[in-house]
């Protein structure tokens, strides 16, 4: 059994080749024409034509609802992106290597005492306050001590950048078990772990995880239908999974942070 199975999540079918040479498993995202070699999210049941609105959660519901044994052959199975990617427990000491030798291959033995790896966080403390007065005043108005870097929770981010209210409302509809504790978890916490990242050893913790994330997103479309436009809206669904995210699998499991890095797949030249 190899110990660490990868899922790259790709919306460029020109990937594929290099994808495969990283070793990491190819998805392909959406509707899209995708030639043979990909894994999709448009097969069997599936909510891929909702991928505009909820970014890698059209292909982490088909793995749900389809059952799929992602643990078969590995320890450990995690979720990238072509522009995201882990880096290896090497590059924390070594920022010379390649983009090739930089990123993860194999689980570093310091995870053997964690059920979950979370992508390192963002610290909305540095939001800078002309970005805040640029997109942010009714955000601000709203909570004056954002103003303060130490005000600046995470309520405060989600309200400046995918509207105000909005996260409240999706809270409401959460279930009785999670509503109180991921109320005080965004508007107590000043940074998040990251970009919908993480790799896990437990099917069955994924399994509940999925059931938790579905069933409340699935309410959210109730309330916030699939009229949504602009940056901050279009991928609302997604943008509301990465802050209960990190507040899920650590209410539910022992984690660590992680380093990731961005680069763009499609601006690299391999050796």
């Amino acid at each position: 059994m190899e110990n660490l199975t990868m899922y790259c999540l790709c919306i460029h079918d020109e990937l594929l080749k290099k994808v495969n040479k990283l070793g990491y498993e190819p998805v392909g995202l959406g509707q899209s024409n995708y030639q043979k070699g990909w894994v999709r999210d448009n097969t069997d049941e599936n909510i891929s034509s909702k991928n505009s609105h909820y970014g890698e959660y059209s292909f982490h519901y088909w793995l749900w609802k389809n059952k799929i044994d992602i643990f078969k052959k590995s320890e450990w199975v995690g979720f990238c992106a072509y522009r995201r990617f882990w880096l290896n427990e090497n590059f924390l000491s070594n920022s010379q290597m390649s983009f090739e030798d930089k990123i993860l291959k194999k689980v570093p033995k310091i995870w053997n005492s964690y059920e979950v790896i979370l992508a390192e966080k963002i610290n909305l403390e540095e939001i800078k306050l002309m970005k805040i007065l640029k997109y942010g005043k009714l955000a601000l108005i709203n909570n004056p001590k954002s103003f303060f870097k130490s005000g600046r929770n995470i309520k405060f981010q989600f309200d400046m950048f995918h509207g105000n209210g909005v996260l409240d409302k999706a809270i409401n509809v959460l279930n009785k078990n999670d509503r109180n504790d991921f109320k005080d978890y965004v508007n107590n916490n000043n940074s998040f772990n990251q970009a919908n990242m993480f790799i896990c050893k437990s099917q069955d913790l994924l399994m509940r995880y999925y059931e938790s994330i579905f069933r409340w997103l699935f309410d959210c479309e109730k309330i916030f239908g699939f009229n949504l436009k602009g940056y901050g809206q279009i991928r609302l669904y997604a943008f509301l999974a990465e802050r209960f995210l990190p507040y899920w699998f650590k209410k539910n499991a022992k984690c660590l942070d992680w380093p990731i890095m961005f680069n763009d797949l499609r601006k690299e030249n391999f050796k």
